[in-house]
């Protein structure tokens, strides 16, 4: 339980590696709060996780909108006055890949930039009034961006800035005695990755240190920790976690 009494606002949360996430903080003994765009998904997760016992509610949020994530900043100051975690879990990346770098359609680079980059931002800053000493902020990012995935550039560029922040916030908020890391998944096997062609998915098990496919709850454990006050001391880093198909 080395979350115990500790109030984690997990975005993108509705399903895939979110809900993931979410169900391993509330195993951990989080009190939780999930955020999405996907409504009637986010709802469903959070009675499924308060049916098994964990205090959880669920708040709707468009990361496209910086009006929906100050409402969801007031709503959470309202309601919890503050919060000990937060997982920037929330992206854009199903139908963002496949296509060369001039074949990429200028609007969706723009919405994966709007989402990825400036709603993880926006999001860190509306919700950095609620954190306090102690408090720990996990960037999810990929390991795409370390090793240069191809034919993904608007994603691949999307999550390199996101480690990039990482680093600057974690100097921004140091003093604070606020953390600030990254962890870099692989390819996993779940929903939101079924349109990733099948030799890529070979590419991943078969090159991994422990071959075989990476499914979200392989990375769970590690960003509970990450959510601890023990990882402070972690603080910039950002962690490939994808059984060893990066090594930095």
């Amino acid at each position: 339980m080395i979350l115990n009494n500790r109030t984690i606002l997990i975005t993108g949360a509705a399903r895939g590696v979110g809900r993931s996430i979410a169900q391993a903080c509330a195993s951990a003994g989080a009190r939780l709060i999930i955020a999405d765009i996907l409504a009637e998904q986010g709802e469903e997760t959070a009675a499924e996780l308060r049916a098994s016992g964990a205090v959880c509610r669920f708040i709707p949020v468009d990361l496209g909108e910086p009006g929906s994530i100050e409402a969801l900043a007031q709503n959470i100051g309202a309601q919890e006055g503050a919060i000990d975690g937060l997982v920037n879990n929330a992206a854009i990346a199903t139908n963002v890949g496949g296509k060369l770098f001039e074949d990429i359609d200028i609007d969706l680079w723009d919405r994966v930039m709007r989402v990825n980059i400036r709603g993880t931002w926006l999001v860190t800053r509306a919700m950095s009034p609620l954190l306090g000493p102690g408090s720990q902020i996990v960037n999810v990012a990929s390991d795409t961006a370390l090793w240069g995935a191809p034919r993904l550039l608007a994603y691949v560029a999307s999550k390199g800035a996101v480690m990039s922040m990482t680093r600057s916030l974690a100097r921004e908020l140091g003093p604070r005695k606020i953390g600030v890391v990254a962890v870099a998944p692989g390819i996993m096997r779940n929903e939101a990755t079924e349109y990733v062609p099948a030799e890529r998915h070979q590419q991943y098990e078969t090159g991994r240190a422990v071959p075989g496919p990476q499914v979200p709850e392989d990375i769970t454990d590690a960003i509970t920790f990450l959510l601890t006050p023990g990882a402070l001391c972690l603080t910039g880093q950002v962690l490939p976690v994808d059984a060893g198909f990066i090594f930095t």
